[in-house]
């Protein structure tokens, strides 16, 4: 099997990058891609893992791109030697990663919730962490802090688009991130297109034109679409001339415990063809 979008704890994962290689060996992963928010720092312990067990691995990153509606996310795969371009956007998200996360804090300790900062960051892995924690972190916090029984349910009333405490996460330029990805030997796919929050009569002139700007792939497959809507995903990136990718947008049993490695959509165990036939011959021209 294939898995080209994962994460680890060098973002919002469960497991170490070792552990994610050896999880994946294990699940009978032979193509493993590490794809984590906004940073590359579990790279290299991911690659030396992958070796090891004789694993191809393709290193990722996830970025997020500002979007007017929606989410827009950009995997990099095929990252060769990053470039300082690559380094200054990671540097920005997660600055404003972390921005985010005070101003939510702050917000609902004036409103009266019993919340800090400095205790977040303490029970969610010290300040080693405090860049790459995001909202799934914080609902886990207001789980701890017995203020909500599930995440789901923080989501609901605290964190969500429509509820009291939301705050808009920064995301970086896409013709920006597009170029870093790029000069950094990498290739630019489009992740989960359909929260792009687009119309499926909108949808194809919009992905028409992010490809016409320097995205190269789409990632059609992802556990959070239906499998009839992935199908239909990778009919339409063909007829606009994507090559398509598939993952499990892995992060761990305890955090996103429907979500397996190797495999995406209607259960379904990844083919070694997104790798070979999809992303391969892309890496290969890049």
């Amino acid at each position: 099997m294939v898995d080209l979008h994962t994460h680890s704890t060098a973002s919002d994962g469960e497991l170490r990058p070792a552990e994610l290689v050896a999880a994946a060996k294990e699940s009978g992963v032979s193509i493993l891609a590490l794809t984590d928010h906004d940073t590359f720092s579990g790279l290299d312990e991911a690659a030396d893992a992958a070796k090891n067990a004789e694993i191809i691995f393709v290193p990722g990153i996830e970025l997020n791109v500002a979007w007017a509606s929606g989410e827009f996310h950009l995997l990099g795969l095929g990252l060769k030697s990053i470039c300082e371009e690559l380094e200054q956007i990671t540097r920005q998200l997660q600055g404003g990663r972390k921005s985010r996360n005070q101003k939510i804090l702050q917000k609902m300790a004036e409103a009266g919730h019993d919340v800090s900062y400095e205790e977040f960051v303490s029970l969610s892995g010290g300040e080693g962490r405090e860049y790459t924690l995001g909202r799934p972190h914080l609902a886990s916090y207001f789980v701890k802090k017995n203020i909500v029984r599930k995440a789901q349910a923080a989501f609901d009333r605290f964190l969500g688009k429509s509820a009291p405490f939301y705050i808009e996460r920064q995301g970086s330029d896409l013709d920006e991130a597009i170029f870093a990805i790029k000069k950094s030997g990498g290739v630019p796919v489009i992740a989960h297109p359909l929260s792009l929050y687009v119309s499926w009569g909108k949808i194809a002139d919009i992905l028409r034109e992010i490809k016409s700007r320097g995205v190269q792939g789409l990632e059609a497959w992802h556990p959070g679409a239906r499998e009839a809507d992935c199908r239909r995903l990778e009919r339409l990136a063909r007829e606009l001339g994507f090559f398509v990718t598939a993952g499990s947008d892995f992060h761990g049993k305890s955090v996103r415990a429907d979500r397996r490695l190797g495999i995406t959509a209607g259960n379904i165990h990844i083919p070694e063809r997104y790798y070979y036939d999809e992303l391969l011959p892309a890496l290969e021209n890049r």
